[in-house]
């Protein structure tokens, strides 16, 4: 661009050029007003000269009157063509746009030239080829590529080659060209033919002809089109380099709105600091998960951002990615806006970098996992099959009061088994057992409220297993555990063999979360709960005792032995307690 001529020096140019046409004007006055003068001086001697010097001279007058009209009129088309020369290089170089460029810039050459057409071939940057890029007519009409395009190729590649422009008159009888084919088989006459460069480097052809008639174009034409055709190549590659950046413009503007589509519709929030440490983005999930609009931190230093989305614990965690460029993946649980209790997040950081490696920010990717905690707490105590039954975790959590079945299961003699053993071979054994009563327990899908100690909690009919016959299952639950712990102990080595103490009852209790805001655990308490832990509590060595509420529910298809009336722990009253035998159906 460095070649391109300064306003001053076009206003100059521009300047010089009236001063030469009002020059040229004034000649032509003088001429005028030198012919007006001669005729005046023939008229008064042709009173005293004779007829034939009259006529002779009259002759000459004649010839230098033509002579003068014909310098005139040329003087007059120059005058035209660099006055239309300045007002198309200004029209040119006043528009990015390259198809109209291009169209004005042939429009011009026909109307400079008087041609019969005009075509505009540009240089293939990967073929090196000169490609017919407009084809215009006399009429301005733009002739589609489709067409066959009857050119001397042979003038173009001699132009594009040497850089020096070609005029012929007649290309028949031009000695230069006549023996080409396309020549003869084309019946081309008059052709122009000037280079477009751009800092010596030749950019492309600027080809008119007129195939009807001879002697249309001449010096002046060749090295007027010339002169235009310098100011067009600048034109034209302004066009094609704000066409370039135009195009890269709506890449990245379509990339960048494609990557904002993806932020916005993924399920995990992302919020990213740039190299101000500002925050940069901030989608609508993240919205979604922490409560706040993007309008509340975006711009805002990441500190400032952090403080009003709750999210200080993770501060530290940005800094040592900013200043160590490692990642770092965490769960926090954190206040967030409009939401009550806390929330669990996944979060994840990493640099962003450029090509360099350089870190430009920070990108943090955030999973509310509440959810998925609180589903992974509940298939603790809870079968599979039972969780992806529930529609209403929170509904069902809540603490509600109904009638429900209460098991313990106890590991017997461990206490006293533990004392020769080390903690992690106890952990071994007890575990063992405890898999059994589970397996038993989640087969009738009972819900395994907590371990304690040596024995085991199961509810059944909780508002997350909600069950009609859950006497029945809680029965069936104790007569499985005393067949699989047959089994187990068989295989066991004497030393490690213990036994089992098994109570049932039936009654009115309260399910739901019990603990604090920081931690709570799914669970029942009221007096089933108590009786059935007191009834366990009596059991003896393989023995699964049942209450009296417990046996109405199952009389019909059990096998029990009734116990003396005993009288349990924070009762008056004695209970009657039943043992329980066996099944009368599987």
């Amino acid at each position: 661009m460095n070649d391109l001529p300064s306003i001053t020096q076009i206003q100059t140019n521009i300047r010089q050029l009236r001063d030469l046409i009002d020059n040229l004007g004034s000649t032509v006055n003088q001429q005028h007003q030198t012919l007006i003068t001669t005729r005046a001086e023939i008229a008064q001697r042709a009173a005293t000269q004779s007829s034939d010097e009259l006529a002779r001279l009259l002759v000459h007058v004649r010839r230098n009157l033509e002579d003068l009209e014909r310098r005139f009129k040329e003087q007059q088309k120059e005058q035209e063509q660099l006055q239309a020369l300045q007002g198309i290089s200004g029209v040119i170089n006043s528009s990015l746009d390259l198809n109209e460029v291009l169209v004005y810039v042939m429009d011009s050459i026909i109307d400079l030239t008087k041609a019969e057409r005009a075509i505009l071939l540009l240089k293939d940057d990967e073929t090196g080829e000169q490609e017919v890029r407009l084809y215009r007519n006399v009429d301005r009409e733009t002739i589609e590529k489709s067409s066959s395009f009857e050119i001397s190729r042979s003038i173009v590649r001699t132009v594009a080659e040497t850089g020096e422009p070609v005029v012929t008159m007649n290309a028949q009888s031009d000695s230069r060209f006549a023996a080409q084919e396309s020549i003869i088989s084309y019946n081309l006459r008059s052709i122009l033919c000037v280079p477009l460069k751009i800092k010596d480097e030749i950019t492309g052809v600027i080809y008119a002809d007129n195939r009807i008639a001879a002697g249309v174009f001449g010096n002046t034409d060749r090295d007027l089109l010339a002169s235009f055709a310098n100011q067009a190549a600048v034109a034209i590659d302004n066009a094609r380099l704000f066409r370039q950046i135009q195009d890269n413009l709506i890449e990245i503007t379509e990339m960048r709105d494609l990557m904002d589509n993806v932020f916005a519709s993924i399920a995990s929030g992302v919020i990213t600091i740039d190299e101000e440490e500002r925050i940069a983005l901030y989608n609508r999930a993240a919205e979604r998960i922490l409560g706040y609009p993007e309008t509340a931190v975006i711009h805002q230093t990441y500190k400032a951002a952090m403080e009003t989305l709750g999210l200080l614990p993770v501060e530290p965690l940005i800094q040592d990615v900013w200043s160590n460029g490692g990642a770092h993946n965490t769960e926090v649980d954190v206040a967030v806006n409009k939401r009550s209790g806390l929330t669990s997040l996944n979060l994840t950081l990493t640099p962003l970098r450029d090509y360099d490696s350089d870190t430009l920010g920070v990108a943090m990717v955030l999973d509310d996992v509440t959810e998925k905690k609180r589903l992974e707490s509940v298939r603790r105590y809870l079968p599979p099959a039972l969780v992806d039954q529930i529609r209403d975790l929170d509904a069902a959590q809540r603490p509600q009061r109904s009638i429900m079945s209460v098991l313990f299961a106890d590991v017997r003699g461990y206490s006293t088994f533990s004392e020769h053993l080390d903690p992690e071979k106890l952990i071994q054994i007890i575990n063992g057992y405890f898999t059994e009563f589970v397996y038993a327990i989640n087969e009738y899908e009972g819900l395994t409220d907590k371990f304690m100690g040596d024995a085991v909690m199961a509810l059944y009919n909780t508002p997350l297993n909600p069950q009609e016959n859950h006497a029945e299952r809680a029965i069936r639950t104790g007569l499985m555990i005393r067949k699989k712990m047959q089994r187990y102990l068989a295989e066991l080595p004497e030393d490690r063999r213990l036994h089992f103490g098994i109570g049932i009852h039936t009654g009115e209790a309260v399910a739901g979360n019990v603990g604090s805001s920081l931690r709570k655990d799914y669970s029942a308490i009221g007096d089933a709960v108590n009786l059935s832990k007191r009834i366990q509590e009596n059991a003896q060595a393989d023995e699964i005792l049942i209450s009296q509420s417990t046996y109405e529910q199952i009389k019909d298809w059990a096998i029990v032995e009734p116990l003396e009336p005993m009288k349990v722990k924070g009762r008056q009253t004695p209970e009657q307690i039943y043992r329980l035998v066996r099944a009368l159906s599987s």
